[in-house]
């Protein structure tokens, strides 16, 4: 018995392992791929061209909006794309395997952003500056897991990808327009850990980066957890 709940859990999850990728690649996520690329290429030409010296805390800066528009698109319209295509009735009529769905879909769209920021820093480091492919990412991915769950929790208290996607625009604006007085604390969701302020010692400064990753991992945490409760409430979205 055990072993046929065991082989019924992985035929779902590899089925819905290849819905999602259908739905990432056939929506509008390809679009959201070329923006970031072309945004990537963009900035680090203009900085260049301008004799800025690229160091891993220019590189840092450079993927760190190309990342937020990878995980825009699958984390907001999300919901979204389950309600177009019917599949949340589905989700709802099988108890329980809903969040496991809904886990899957997050690891996977968040292992995809990995891997295309580690093609993006084998860029930088061909064409800028020698830098770890694997840290560099990995530190991005901080902040990226953040907004990311942040879009899940709001997609599925709105229930609506454009009205999601309103929303954190104007939370990310309100978070650039206040990171200026939270630049170097652990409360800066775009602190750049290679950055060092040059009045600050450099340990200090390890250990408000490494509370700031916390944060931002509990903050992911209780994002993700409030979203897949929220997923309990079936008359909210059917």
């Amino acid at each position: 018995m055990d072993k046929r709940k065991i082989k019924n859990t992985l035929n779902l999850i590899s089925q819905m392992v290849r819905y999602n990728f259908r739905i990432i690649f056939a929506g509008r996520f390809i679009w959201f791929l070329l923006a970031a690329f072309a945004f990537y290429v963009f900035i680090a030409v203009s900085a260049v061209w301008n004799g800025e010296l690229p160091d891993e805390e220019f590189v840092y800066s450079t993927l760190l909006f190309p990342a937020i528009l990878l995980i825009f698109y699958p984390m907001t319209f999300g919901i979204q794309n389950d309600v177009d295509a019917g599949i949340l009735e589905i989700l709802f009529g099988i108890p329980d395997y809903r969040y496991k769905v809904w886990l899957v879909r997050l690891v996977l769209v968040f292992v995809l952003v990995f891997l295309i920021l580690i093609g993006f820093a084998g860029l930088s480091y061909i064409f800028l500056t020698p830098v770890n492919l694997f840290e560099m990412t990995w530190q991005i991915m901080y902040p990226i897991l953040f907004l990311g769950s942040m879009a899940f929790m709001f997609s599925t208290i709105i229930k609506n990808g454009n009205g999601t996607a309103v929303v954190m625009v104007i939370l990310g604006v309100l978070a650039l327009i206040l990171s200026g007085s939270v630049e170097r604390t652990m409360w800066n969701i775009f602190l750049n850990p290679f950055s060092v302020p040059r009045n600050m010692n450099e340990m200090i400064w390890e250990g408000i980066a490494l509370k700031n990753r916390i944060f931002l991992v509990v903050g992911a945490l209780v994002f993700i957890l409030y979203g897949l409760f929220n997923l309990q409430k079936r008359e909210r979205f059917i």
